[in-house]
């Protein structure tokens, strides 16, 4: 009977290991994943970043033209303004009133389209 124990033992260590080799090995497998997945996510990251950066720099630059147009709208609105004032000043109270309100009115609504350029830009 001494055979049969060394030979339940020895296949009970051979399973044992077997079982240490699995584990070892899903071990292995996991952490080679893990490895995977973190490379893939920083090549992954890098063109995103790339394209982040150049989109910033689109942004920038639409700011800059945007300021650089409202600028210049606000110069050309002030020179018609400016050259129609006689031809308000000729005219009768009611009308100028409305012309006022007219001004008021342009500016409010200016006002409101830049900022809502400034938001999405």
């Amino acid at each position: 009977m001494p055979e049969f124990k060394d030979i339940t033992d020895e296949i009970s260590k051979t399973a044992r290991d077997a079982a240490y080799v699995v584990v070892g090995l899903g071990v292995l497998g996991f952490q080679r994943a893990q490895v995977r997945r973190q490379e893939l996510q920083k090549r992954l990251s890098e063109p995103r970043t790339q394209i982040q950066g150049r989109l910033d720099d689109v942004r920038t630059q639409i700011t800059k033209r945007v300021k650089d147009v409202d600028g210049t709208v606000e110069g050309v609105i002030g020179r018609i303004e400016t050259s129609l004032e006689p031809i308000e000043a000729r005219l009768p109270e009611p009308a100028r009133d409305f012309v006022k309100q007219a001004h008021v009115q342009a500016r409010e609504v200016r006002q409101q389209l830049r900022k809502r350029l400034t938001l999405a830009a």
